[in-house]
């Protein structure tokens, strides 16, 4: 191990700031699937949990040394709107993408968020930074995978290298592609009973976020 890759690490695992467990099955289920599988999909609705457990897992995994960095994913498409028509730099059009993964990381990583980031042992990027890039040791997570098109998604999945997990994390009831058909429904049609990939369905019972979020969620699945 390097030496750069062990100053990357500014507090043990044992000190994160929030202990992340699962609160039912679905959640036990989807974490042991992450543990046994080198690609997993998370596929349900908000309030699940998947993301902020595929990113709880890689902190784990970063910090008991199984990778050497995290790479946080998303498509930049949110109703429609460009990159190209929001002011500021790049880094300030792509962040709004990326909240929720900040957030996250936030919460277990508490005041060494941006030690991560600088030494780019943590990348948080959009997906079309992706293009090109070979990923090894890595633990890579690709969220909001429902608006990826389909050549995106071959794109993203052909990056992963060796000893890297990936996990890809939708919602296929919330598609903001305008017309085009999702990479994430596309490829999970390609699939038969491939024991090396696992798919990870949550339904609206599954939910732990506010109660009425659950109740949303199923006023909607009725129509």
């Amino acid at each position: 191990m390097s030496k750069r890759y062990r100053k990357a690490h500014p507090k043990p695992e044992s000190e994160n700031k929030i202990a992340v467990r699962p609160k039912n099955l679905a959640q036990r289920s989807y974490l042991n699937e992450i543990e046994t599988h080198d690609l997993t999909f998370g596929i349900g609705p908000a309030g699940t949990g998947k993301t902020y457990l595929a990113v709880s897992t890689a902190v784990k995994a970063l910090r008991s040394h199984q990778v050497e960095k995290i790479i946080l994913v998303r498509p930049a498409v949110e109703a429609g709107e460009k990159l190209g028509y929001l002011p500021g730099s790049l880094q300030e059009k792509v962040d709004p993408y990326m909240m929720p993964l900040y957030d996250a990381l936030t919460d277990m990583l508490d005041g060494h968020l941006d030690s991560y980031l600088q030494s780019k042992v943590i990348q948080v990027v959009p997906l079309a930074f992706m293009r090109g890039r070979t990923l090894n040791n890595a633990f890579i997570i690709l969220d909001e995978a429902q608006n990826t098109t389909v050549e995106q998604m071959k794109m993203f999945l052909t990056r992963m290298g060796e000893r890297s997990k990936i996990v890809v994390i939708g919602d296929l009831t919330q598609v903001d592609l305008q017309g085009r058909e999702s990479g994430l429904a596309h490829f999970l049609n390609l699939l038969n009973d491939e024991e090396e990939i696992s798919v990870m369905r949550f339904s609206a019972s599954d939910v732990v976020r506010h109660p009425l979020v659950q109740k949303i969620i199923g006023l909607y699945e009725q129509k």
